[in-house]
């Protein structure tokens, strides 16, 4: 009866998983429709409720660039780009985005490979997730099962509870945004009255640290600086 209940858990969770994808990609192949019949505003709709459950594709955010510079909503534009660059550091994305904001030089968008590697484990949260989930679930089947041997399935019960634990809760891309207020100031503090560190236009890409009233505090150059939060758009 626990190994029946233990599958059936494991089973409902992945269809669940399963549902939940099935539904995104038949939602996007009746935006991609419509974009390939021109109907850019109708297929814009179904794309942002996409994005806003986060199942989408770098593709859709290309989609979604063109339509929006079509538009004439450069700012929007450049997120749906920035995020994109996320996905894909090519260096055709910058000078696009410099194109759409006249802007000569960008900050934020160099990517390590430790960041690359992030990014992957990020991707794969939820089957890391569901890998570790499963194991510590036949670890703990296997207590019940062999009495006789259970002392030896308590740590990689724990230790896999703990992973899962550490994947679902810490394994997370950490907050970034991107510049679209033009000019845009950069402060030592959250006050209009701090010393400012540098007037900026829109393009940048900043980590956000915390939020502060009407403010983000963010890294800059390797420090901690503040910007209004009407002035950034969250990727």
């Amino acid at each position: 009866m626990r190994f029946f209940i233990a599958k059936l858990i494991v089973f409902f969770f992945f269809t669940y998983q399963i549902t939940d994808c099935q539904a995104s990609v038949t939602d996007l192949k009746i935006a991609d429709s419509l974009f390939a019949e021109k109907k850019y505003q109708e297929a814009l709709q179904i794309y942002d409720q996409i994005l806003e459950d986060g199942a989408y594709s770098p593709a859709m955010l290309l989609k979604m660039a063109f339509i929006t510079e079509g538009m004439g909503e450069f700012p929007t534009s450049t997120v749906y780009l920035s995020k994109y660059y996320s996905h894909n550091p090519n260096p055709k994305v910058i000078a696009k985005i410099k194109a759409l904001t006249n802007q000569t030089t960008l900050v934020g968008y160099n990517v390590s490979d430790g960041q690359k590697f992030l990014k992957f484990l990020i991707d794969v949260n939820q089957e890391i997730t569901a890998a570790f989930t499963l194991l510590m679930l036949l670890f703990l089947i296997a207590i019940f099962m062999f009495p006789k041997l259970r002392t030896g399935f308590y740590v990689p019960a724990f230790v896999f509870l703990g992973l899962a634990f550490a994947s679902n809760n810490f394994l997370k891309q950490r907050e970034t945004a991107i510049i679209t207020g033009a000019p845009t100031l950069i402060m030592d503090t959250p006050t209009a009255a701090g010393n400012l560190i540098r007037k900026v236009d829109a393009g940048h890409r900043v980590v956000i640290k915390s939020s502060q009233d009407i403010w983000y505090e963010i890294e800059w150059n390797e420090k901690t600086a503040y910007i209004k939060k009407e002035n950034l758009s969250k990727i």
